[in-house]
């Protein structure tokens, strides 16, 4: 009966803390949308975060990716480690929101949410040092750089010794989704998001005249074959069981003109999947593609394949307790099943190294106008989110250190 007791205490003390201190939470959400900075340029976002933890006296170490921080919260018992993740950093568009708190810094904006996830894990953060004397274990909370931009934060935040004891932990991160109405969440376990890599390659010929196409190597011709080739990949090498996509977003000549044979075309795409073994696998294929293809024109290659995020593997265990915790915190029927996504996140570096569930914030409210998809210059929240965004992650943070 005690523990019941307890249980109900530290939700309802959560709940609480999280409504009173709602205006805080907007202000926070505010500065930091007013004042976005590039990944790996948030100097003044860290400072921010460190001049508030040090407010409520929460200790943290910070340097790591430059501007990470990671900050520490010790239960008054025994228990498990949680960390909670939160990313920081902006992207480079131009705002069109006309709102008071709009971005102050021209060409930069915080159109993926970053704002939202730094303003929820530092009121977690808030909240649970409030209530640390009915916490079991601890919880750590990241503040990383650099999730929107290759190598990633995460795995630079790792490489460094940010993430320790992770064999004996388990990792919770939260985005925001316009698709969702503000009060619900959701979430998917397994393999969510895919893994993403960038492919950059010329194709090189001989230019000349073109009338006298017997004397030159044409890269344009070439490129098409190439393009052709590739496009066969997925249906034919990949796994038919496995979510996997190869797109080719630039293609441009290095010279030309109506008359005249280029001597280069360059190529940029995208290829994601969701296996580990398949991206590898699929790798070699398209080294393989690109190079005999090339050969058979007689012209020449130069293919770069930069490797990105890994796939993001929701741990099936983990996710699935989250999903209680979040119908037990804020009912059954705001708790929504998602559906895979093939886009990335560097999340997924903390998931291959630990248990992890990574799930979705309902910022959508379609009744005011609110759900512009992420990544547009007209992006924003129904910042009731916020509250249930901070008091969430700080729930599930606290039974799972019980677990």
């Amino acid at each position: 009966m005690c523990h019941t007791n307890k249980r109900m205490s530290i939700k309802k003390d959560i709940k609480a803390e999280s409504k009173r201190l709602f205006k805080t939470w907007v202000k926070y959400r505010r500065h930091l949308h007013m004042n976005p900075e590039l990944s790996f340029k948030e100097m003044k976002t860290s400072q921010f975060v460190m001049s508030i933890l040090d407010e409520h006296k929460i200790s943290y170490k910070s340097g790591y990716c430059k501007h990470g921080i990671v900050a520490e919260i010790k239960g008054a018992g025994k228990g498990k480690l949680t960390y909670l993740r939160g990313d920081m950093d902006a992207l480079p568009i131009r705002e069109k929101n006309d709102v008071s708190y709009k971005s102050q810094i021209d060409g930069v904006m915080h159109a993926c949410g970053h704002d939202v996830h730094t303003t929820c894990v530092l009121g977690a953060a808030i909240v649970l040092n409030k209530l640390k004397s009915q916490l079991k274990g601890t919880v750590r909370i990241v503040f990383q750089p650099g999730e929107e931009k290759l190598p990633g934060g995460a795995s630079i935040m790792i490489k460094e010794g940010a993430i320790r004891n992770a064999s004996k932990a388990i990792m919770i991160g939260q985005h925001v989704h316009p698709p969702l109405e503000v009060g619900k969440v959701g979430f998917y376990p397994g393999e969510y998001m895919a893994s993403a890599d960038e492919i950059y390659l010329e194709i090189l010929g001989k230019g000349g005249h073109a009338a006298l196409p017997l004397n030159f190597i044409d890269p344009i011709m070439v490129a098409g074959q190439v393009l052709t080739a590739m496009h066969t990949i997925v249906s034919r090498y990949s796994d038919p069981k496995v979510p996997t996509v190869l797109s080719f977003g630039k293609i441009n000549s290095d010279g030309g003109a109506t008359n005249v044979i280029p001597e280069k075309v360059t190529i940029q795409g995208t290829f994601r999947t969701m296996d580990e073994n398949n991206r590898r696998h699929i790798h070699k294929i398209i080294k393989q593609v690109v190079t005999n293809t090339v050969k058979a024109f007689g012209a020449k290659a130069k293919l770069k394949l930069k490797v990105g995020y890994p796939t993001l593997y929701n741990n099936p265990e983990l996710t699935h307790t989250s999903m209680s915790l979040a119908k037990d915190y804020i009912g059954a029927q705001n708790v929504v099943m998602l559906e895979k996504r093939m886009t990335a996140e560097d999340f997924s570096y903390y998931s291959q190294m630990m248990p992890a569930c990574f799930y979705r914030l309902g910022t959508g409210n379609k009744r005011k106008g609110i759900n512009a998809p992420v990544h547009t210059p007209t992006f924003d929240i129904d910042e009731k989110a916020l509250e249930i965004g901070v008091g969430l992650m700080a729930y599930i943070a606290a039974k799972t250190t019980e677990l």
